[in-house]
């Protein structure tokens, strides 16, 4: 594997704090500024993994806002005691929160105060959380609960004649499962029980915003009200996971595009929404194809509105019993280009924890971020494709850089398709993932960036401290803190490794420092002696020591 990361113009502790510009769209859509990176902070197994999630997310609070995220998708706050099992199909589930019965905090995934510890470090961090909210369906026959609704009085679906898995006249959306579950959020009484709790979530538990689950099952308009009343400035996404050919042969929407379906919703409900047209291309498509997103559309209004994702809790495998859901899986060998095209183009891109933090795509997705953030590339940046090229090939407008984007291409050179100088970024896979950027590189005649093995032994940390490399290069922040490189390989802790691009050629000169992630230029503990020195060749080791 070749790997080549050209050293960046702003240093990244400034890019974190420069990102997160609140704000709607034009049309009012809650995009909160365009500018936001969002970690899924959770997967399908996570509550029979970790008996204490809460704290986790709490104590990497300072590496999540170091790794570029400005927001973390957060689980169902509600407590959610059910369970269930396929034997048949090997697969298990319960617990999540989808299933809630009622709004008590003190669920599988850690506490109430545990839940607010991790919501107050996560804000002071700078990552804003998005609570998962499911107001569609809950679990009216949980014996012990603090909400009980009575049936017959229009609060249920069932309440009154259900003909079909769509609209009646206590439900505006499509059935969960058999729809006995379904609550009337039209209902008075319903919507200002949800509107009530999602202001005590934005009061009492720090929601920068909320992701809401199922929208299939509730109109669009009513998510609108629920953000208008309770959290109008936060962000806001829904989940539409529907695909043309459900909708009944009489609704438009049976007729029209995934981009449509999903462009019609975020209209209505003034929010943003997961891309499930470039996750279908992803799926069913070519590499090409990628270019049919709801994220790819010539028209800025629709590609503000897109959420980028790979694959997440339900459609991804997750660590843990049976792999998770695995409902749509986006193949391996696909999984990294994935990744350079939703964190180099338009849209709001999100990220799934086992990809960053279990699977070993951490480094990879961290250099893509970066990228991106130096660029300036946002949720309604431009976007054009090239065509006469093998896969995909785009060059994207940042505010302060263009990006230029080959996946799979026989495309020699960016002069092919762009005029000006471009710096190769990115490239991986033995070419099959490409990115440069436009501008020269202060090292542009240092030599080809080469990928060096860099370890720093007995890096004892506290919670908020890592260990960082520093030297006399660009990529090592010419002797700055701030623009060191964190090693990020822990396994042999206290040891910690990392590889880093560097000129080939080059003596580099550098050390190991034990610095604050949150504050970069919080030096706790330099390496003493003398400085390391390595001469710069693909695959050379170099090691310091505290």
């Amino acid at each position: 594997m070749t790997l080549a990361l050209a050293p960046l113009a702003y240093p990244w502790g400034n890019l974190v704090r420069a990102a997160d510009a609140p704000g709607k769209t034009t049309s009012g859509v809650r995009y909160h500024g365009g500018d936001e990176i969002i970690l899924q902070g959770f997967h399908w197994n996570t509550v029979r993994t970790s008996s204490n999630w809460y704290a986790t997310l709490a104590s990497m609070a300072p590496t999540l806002a170091a790794d570029g995220f400005s927001a973390i998708w957060m689980p169902v706050p509600w407590r959610d005691f059910s369970s269930w099992s396929d034997p048949g199909n090997g697969t298990s589930g319960g617990g999540e929160g989808y299933f809630w019965h009622d709004f008590n905090k003190n669920g599988r995934y850690g506490s109430d105060s545990l839940l607010r510890q991790a919501a107050g470090a996560l804000n002071a961090a700078g990552v804003k959380p998005i609570y998962d909210v499911v107001p569609n369906h809950m679990n009216r026959g949980y014996p012990d609960k603090e909400i009980n609704l009575p049936a017959g009085q229009g609060l249920w679906r069932h309440d009154c004649n259900d003909p079909g898995n769509y609209a009646n006249d206590c439900d505006d959306g499509d059935r969960f499962m058999g729809g006995d579950a379904d609550l009337n959020t039209g209902h008075p009484q319903n919507y200002a029980m949800f509107r009530d709790e999602f202001a005590r979530l934005r009061s009492q538990y720090g929601a920068g915003g909320f992701r809401f689950d199922f929208v299939r099952g509730y109109a669009g308009e009513r998510v609108a009200s629920w953000m208008s009343d309770a959290h109008d400035n936060g962000f806001c996404l829904g989940e539409l996971w529907k695909a043309p050919g459900e909708y009944p042969s009489w609704d438009w929407r049976n007729g029209a595009s995934w981009q449509q379906i999903l462009k019609d919703w975020s209209d209505r409900a003034k929010c943003t929404v997961f891309d499930f047209a470039l996750k279908e291309r992803m799926q069913n498509g070519g590499i090409a194809d990628w270019r049919h997103g709801l994220n790819g559309n010539p028209d800025a209004r629709w590609r503000e509105v897109a959420v980028t994702f790979v694959d997440n809790h339900d459609t991804g495998y997750s660590p843990g019993p049976h792999g998770g859901q695995h409902h749509w899986p986006l193949p391996d060998a696909r999984l990294k280009q994935a990744y350079a095209y939703i964190l180099s183009s338009p849209g709001t891109p999100v990220v799934y924890w086992p990809h960053m933090y279990d699977w070993g795509h951490g480094d990879f997705i961290r250099q893509l971020i970066q990228i991106r953030r130096a660029a300036g590339v946002k949720a309604a940046s431009a976007i054009q494709f090239h065509s006469g090229f093998s896969g995909l090939v785009a060059t994207v407008s940042g505010s302060r850089q263009q990006l230029l984007i080959a996946l799979d291409s026989n495309l020699s050179t960016p002069g092919q398709v762009a005029s000006g100088d471009f710096t190769q970024a990115l490239n991986t896979d033995n070419g099959a993932i490409r990115i440069w950027r436009s501008g020269q590189s202060d090292d542009e005649e240092q030599g080809d960036l080469v990928s060096v093995n860099f370890r720093c032994d007995n890096g004892v940390t506290q919670r908020g401290d890592s260990v960082y490399a520093v030297g006399n290069v660009a990529q090592l922040g010419n002797w700055s803190p701030a623009g060191a490189v964190r090693l990020t390989d822990t396994s042999a802790y206290p040891t910690w490794k990392g590889s880093i691009a560097l000129p080939a050629g080059q003596q580099v000169q550098w050390k190991c420092i034990v610095r604050s992630e949150s504050n970069p230029t919080q030096v706790k503990t330099w390496q003493p002696g003398g400085n390391n020195s390595v001469t710069v060749a693909a695959g050379a080791s170099t090691a310091g020591s505290f």
